[in-house]
């Protein structure tokens, strides 16, 4: 069975998905529901929950099963080549509301900071997200060694290279 297939009565989760790599810095802002548009995200996200018959990707629940809210949320997956700056676009998958906010840990945490997020709710979303990658049997990655700088970094997107919105962490 392919996640590809929307009749498939089940599907099968890519657990390896949490372990998507933070966006560095230098790339925040430029993303290609950015570059593309309102009208371009909306009908590639509907394509990806449509492809995994309305399942999140990494943790295999069901849209209307999942905790804290009945809809899933796209996030766009990456490769990404520190060393040389260069954070390729790979596809656009769905999440359940906890797995996309494990990946986002960062805002999440940003969110619990801010009082927009309780301490309660990202403890849940942080189990979670482990029990997922500890039942599949994954390690988190080491992080990279080497680390393009700021002004090298580039977003490849159908096979263009877009520049960075800001020309430094201050700007």
């Amino acid at each position: 069975m392919k996640w590809s297939d929307p009749t498939a009565a089940n599907t099968v989760p890519r657990p390896d998905i949490l372990l998507h790599p933070n966006i560095p810095k230098p790339i925040h802002g430029v993303a290609p529901r950015i570059i593309m548009g309102k009208e371009w995200w909306d009908v590639e996200r509907k394509k990806a929950y449509k492809s995994t018959n309305y399942h999140c990707a990494a943790c295999g629940v069901s849209q209307s099963e999942a905790e804290y809210h009945t809809w899933l949320e796209a996030h766009e997956l990456y490769e990404i080549d520190y060393a040389r700056g260069r954070m390729v676009f790979v596809e656009l998958v769905p999440l359940c509301h906890s797995c996309h906010n494990f990946i986002h840990s960062g805002r999440m945490e940003m969110l619990v900071q801010s009082g927009e997020m309780d301490g309660k709710k990202q403890r849940d979303i942080l189990r979670h997200g482990e029990a997922v990658i500890k039942a599949a049997g994954l390690k988190k990655p080491e992080p990279p060694s080497k680390c393009a700088a700021w002004g090298d970094w580039r977003l490849v997107f159908n096979g263009r290279e877009y520049p960075l919105k800001h020309r430094s962490f201050e700007a």
